[in-house]
């Protein structure tokens, strides 16, 4: 089973395995939702991950705020 072109693979991992641990969750938790069913083994082969992270993953949304933090920097910083 395929859902995406090789080439957007291998810039979705670029992209999980520069993210923190947290946010890798989270992005293979979206991405597997988006592709509905076959999505969570799907991903899981992609990312090289355990099915359990992605689970974790739609967890941790859940319990997201709705609003974004105030500020990413730390303040005095540039």
């Amino acid at each position: 089973m395929e859902f995406y072109e090789p080439e957007i693979e291998q810039h979705m991992r670029a992209l999980y395995k520069s993210l923190r641990e947290n946010d890798r969750r989270r992005y293979a938790a979206v991405e597997a939702d988006k592709l509905g069913f076959g999505g969570v083994d799907y991903i899981s082969r992609l990312f090289e991950c355990d099915p359990k992270t992605i689970r974790a993953g739609r967890a941790e949304l859940a319990t997201l705020p709705n609003a974004p933090s105030e500020r990413v920097r730390k303040k005095g910083g540039p």
